[in-house]
């Protein structure tokens, strides 16, 4: 339907659908919403273009259960078809369930974004893949790159160093694309009883052959029960023109990777698959894994391990994927626990992939000097005695750090290093967590702005380290920064306290907040958070001053207000999504005649937010003198824009 009478939509346009498209019954599509060919818009989604308008959702996309799409009231991106849009998804995209995409936001072509995962107000590339319950929020991530599940990306320096898309993982990615193709098609053939009426015919004829199960949802063969996950991937091999291939081997060969290859003379699907149940039956116990291949690259384009010694051949096992793309059987149901779920997942993780599991511990002395004590070794048995195992570790070694430790043992090297137990969070026998750090979220007054809590927040859920800076105008001129008390805790509670110390020691001054990644010895972030002027008491993000051009507060689309005039925020929304930087120079009535400008503190954001913030910091640092805006293509090096915002 169409959008209803608001403030923001008063033309109350309609959704503009592909015939080619299938739109669920039990969905919501409302107001000015372009839906491409072939899109699958699935049960139980809510797209609404009323407050934040117009939507794009390109050709075979598919929007599946649960999604939420909206935008807010300011804010736009520009399509690739150069209009300006709140919500912009590309072609051949997935976004998966109960994902939440709010503009200001773009999706770009073959994209893929995870289960429960956000976008708000960010441009995520071309073949971008990100995981399950991830954040994006106020960055550009570049085309290409992997956003592995749980991460939050909030910053520029997070999204410019996440890892490239592997082949595996764009596989997966189309893959899923494939299945919802299918979907499309069967949803648009269930309600032609032209279409569907050969197939249920078909189906009644057949006896004693391959056939759904409707009751279980499994698909069975002689006394085998394979996922539907597998038979949907047999015939994506098919349709894509592969060849199966079937190989197994025992617990000695698996640890050696000296795979042997099974016999599979079936050249159609189901032949293939009764005769893939038969191969389950006659190696029980070991090993098989499902080969994909190309024959004219005469290469494998997928390996996929459908059977472990464990599984019951005369129960449906699950399949699920993993962040590299490949699935794998999931074993019986583990029983309770009293970790995080965030370390029980990553054992789980390393056990299916055929990965030893090592558990290290030291007290506080140790683990500044990284000098780790190696615990008795895990033996890979099963998942559930793995859990119970390091359950086991966390109570003996209470008060102390414990990591666990993934090694690949063909390749002799280390796969993954978890921190779970710290010395301020013993081991519990409820059901408490094992976090990285103390405290998810900060309740208490406090005088740093949200904006800092919440990056407080976020460098410490990623196990950063925080530290403070101050300086005078005179130093903050020459950019001599001295540092304040070192803050060695990762409770957020305490991080702010002495955070909010620093601000009221050094009152009057210049402080900034560092977030530091001790590994690598280098800074992922520096964020001012107090000028000279302000005081330590509870303020607001917007700011009074004359900058020639009105004063009246714009809001910037995130939730708070700037003085900015709206020309101004429109040309910073503009560069960034172009990809540029942004700059700013000052200079007084004197310098300005000789055109001979000062350059303000550098801006490395790339979150709209933050950019104006830090034009407001320096609009108000050189008040009574002129400030010009630059915008920079960091890439050939040059201006793009030179715009004067401030006069005396």
């Amino acid at each position: 339907m169409a959008a209803p009478p608001t403030p923001w939509s008063k033309n109350l346009a309609e959704p503009q659908v592909d015939n080619s498209a299938y739109v669920h019954s039990f969905s919501y599509l409302i107001g000015d919403v372009t839906v491409g060919t072939n899109v699958l818009v699935a049960p139980g989604t809510s797209i609404r273009a009323d407050e934040g308008t117009p939507f794009y959702i390109g050709d075979r996309s598919n929007v599946q259960d649960g999604v939420v799409i909206h935008g807010l009231e300011q804010g736009r991106v520009q399509g690739d078809d150069g209009k300006q849009y709140s919500v912009w998804i590309g072609t051949d995209t997935c976004i998966t369930h109960l994902a939440l995409i709010h503009g200001p936001a773009y999706v770009g072509d073959n994209c893929f974004i995870g289960f429960r995962s956000t976008v708000f107000n960010a441009k995520v590339g071309n073949g971008c893949i990100v995981m399950m319950h991830a954040l994006i929020q106020d960055v550009e991530i570049p085309p290409g790159k992997y956003v592995p599940s749980g991460a939050v990306i909030t910053n520029q320096q997070q999204a410019d160093r996440l890892p490239d898309v592997q082949p595996e993982d764009r596989e997966f990615a189309a893959h899923v694309v494939h299945i919802n193709e299918a979907l499309v098609a069967g949803y648009n053939c269930a309600q032609n009883s032209a279409c569907i009426n050969p197939i249920r015919d078909e189906y009644r004829s057949q006896t004693g052959q391959f056939a759904p199960n409707h009751n279980n949802g499994s698909q069975t063969v002689t006394n085998m029960s394979l996922s539907t996950d597998i038979v949907n991937q047999i015939s994506s091999l098919l349709r894509q023109g592969y060849t199966i291939g079937v190989e197994h081997a025992n617990k000695r060969r698996f640890k050696t990777k000296s795979w042997l290859t099974a016999s599979l003379s079936a050249t159609n699907e189901s032949a293939i698959i009764a005769e893939l149940g038969n191969l389950l039956f006659e190696y029980q116990g070991e090993y098989v894994r499902l080969i994909g291949v190309d024959p004219q690259a005469k290469r494998r384009v997928l390996e996929m391990v459908i059977q472990r010694p464990d599984d019951n051949p005369g129960q449906p096992t699950p399949v699920r994927t993993t962040s590299n793309g490949s699935s794998r059987r999931i074993s019986a149901p583990v029983a309770q626990t009293n970790g995080n779920s965030d370390w029980v997942s990553e054992v789980r993780s390393l056990v299916q992939s055929g990965y030893k599991i090592g558990v290290e511990h030291a007290d506080k002395r140790r683990f500044k000097t990284k000098s780790w004590l190696t615990a008795p070794s895990i033996s890979n048995g099963s998942v559930s005695q793995a859990i119970s195992t390091i359950q086991g570790y966390l109570q003996e070694f209470a008060g102390e750090y414990v990591q666990i430790v993934g090694v690949d043992s063909q390749a002799k090297r280390r796969v993954s290093q978890t921190v779970i137990q710290r010395p301020e969070q013993p081991y519990s026998s409820g059901n408490g967590s094992t976090s990285n750090y103390q405290g998810s979220s900060f309740n208490g007054n406090t005088s740093l702005s949200s904006e800092a809590v919440q990056q407080v927040h976020s460098l410490l859920s990623q196990g950063y380290k925080i530290g403070t800076e101050h300086a005078d105008k005179r130093h903050f001129r020459a950019k001599s920064w001295k540092s304040c008390a070192p803050i060695d805790s990762r409770s957020e509670s305490q991080v702010i306290s002495a955070l909010e110390g620093c601000l009221q020691e050094h009152n009057g001054e210049y402080v900034r907040l560092i977030g530091i990644d001790s590994q690598a010895r280098r800074r992922v972030l520096e964020m001012i958070i107090q000028r000279p002027g302000e005081t330590t008491q509870p303020r607001t993000t917007s700011t009074n001053y004359n900058n020639g051009s009105g004063n009246g507060n714009v809001s910037n689309g995130f939730g708070s207000s700037s003085s900015l005039d709206a020309d101004t925020v429109s040309q910073i929304r503009s560069l960034l999504s172009q990809g540029y930087k942004i700059g700013t120079e000052h200079a007084d009535q004197r310098h300005f005649r000789a055109k001979s400008w000062k350059s303000c503190s550098p801006i490395d954001s790339r979150s709209e937010g933050q950019v104006i913030s830090a034009l407001e910091g320096c609009l108000q640092d050189h008040n009574g003198e002129y400030v010009r805006l630059i915008g920079i293509d960091a890439a050939a090096k040059r201006r793009v824009l030179e715009t004067i915002i401030q006069r005396p």
